[in-house]
């Protein structure tokens, strides 16, 4: 497979918009479980992100985009849009945030890494895999409390499958927006149109909805959050990044937003960090910013380095 290696100014930028995804992934995996575990049902919240940004995107992507790109657009809200979206809400009614955190953050980089070898014949580098195992560790270890807890749920198990299904989703979509060089702009505007024209009608017509008895201030939190930062800004930066540094770079950061998410919590919230809490963030963090290195760059820092 022929690979273009980024020039060091894009680089910086798609890592850059990594990180801003990692920021807005954290919040996230809270505001999501927060309306799970409130009386929102996830076709509530599904709603919602997909209402919300439909009605801003709509009429934009009507404007802008031509036609002839509108069946890709299709297919990128299949996956990108709704598989991702539905599955990740209706596993948060069964599991906590932390097992998102593990499932899903570290389940795309490790599906976007096998698609990748499966259906092209890339031949994985040795720090790619280094990368993934390390990160892999270190979620594990930030989540090791939640994960085998002896008090855990008996069906926490279907919410972790229902993460790991949703990660799947997220990098066939990462793969394809990278593979037919669809605008980050232009693809995030369809994928917001399909999904709310495919999904609001089936959930008025016939899914379980709890909107009605919810606070005004309830609404609006899962509204803004979902609907414009989770969908649209999140999903705009991460099309972004996968544009400017690769699939596998960009799947690599978002490994960090559990460590993010727990350092935050224990500035913002007061909560403990437990040591192998703390040894988790370390590991995890070299892992991902090992991964999100261009290709090659190890090489050429270990030859500048010989030089000297």
């Amino acid at each position: 497979m022929h690979t273009t290696h980024p020039s060091n100014t894009d680089a910086v930028r798609g890592l850059l918009a990594a990180l801003a995804v990692v920021v807005f992934w954290s919040g996230f995996n809270i505001v999501s479980r927060f309306g799970a575990t409130a009386s929102f049902t996830p076709f509530d919240i599904a709603a919602l992100r997909f209402g919300v940004s439909g009605a801003i995107a709509l009429p934009l992507y009507l404007r802008f985009v031509p036609r002839r790109d509108w069946p890709r657009h299709m297919v990128l809200a299949a996956v990108g849009g709704l598989g991702y979206g539905i599955l990740v809400y209706i596993g948060f009614s069964f599991a906590p945030s932390a097992h998102a955190g593990v499932f899903v953050n570290g389940g795309i980089p490790f599906w976007t890494i096998v698609l990748m070898a499966v259906m092209t014949g890339f031949r994985i580098p040795r720090p790619t895999v280094l990368a993934l195992l390390l990160s892999t560790a270190g979620l594990l270890m930030i989540g090791f409390e939640s994960l085998f807890a002896a008090s855990a749920r008996a069906g926490e198990w279907i919410g972790d499958l229902l993460f790991l299904a949703a990660a799947l989703c997220w990098a066939i979509f990462g793969l394809l927006m990278r593979r037919w060089q669809v605008k980050p702009q232009f693809g995030i505007l369809g994928i917001a149109t399909f999904s709310a024209l495919a999904y609001l009608p089936v959930y008025l017509l016939w899914l379980p909805g709890n909107l009605a008895e919810q606070s005004a201030g309830a609404i609006a939190l899962q509204a803004v959050y979902q609907g414009v930062i989770a969908a649209l800004v999140a999903g705009g930066f991460y099309s972004y990044a996968v544009q400017k540094v690769g699939a596998s770079e960009a799947s690599m950061m978002l490994a960090l937003v559990p460590a993010v998410t727990a350092v935050g919590a224990f500035l913002i919230l007061g909560e403990a960090l437990g040591l192998t809490t703390i040894v988790g963030i370390v590991v995890v963090s070299i892992g991902a910013l090992l991964g999100a290195l261009p290709p090659g760059a190890l090489a050429r820092l270990r030859g500048a380095a010989q030089r000297r």
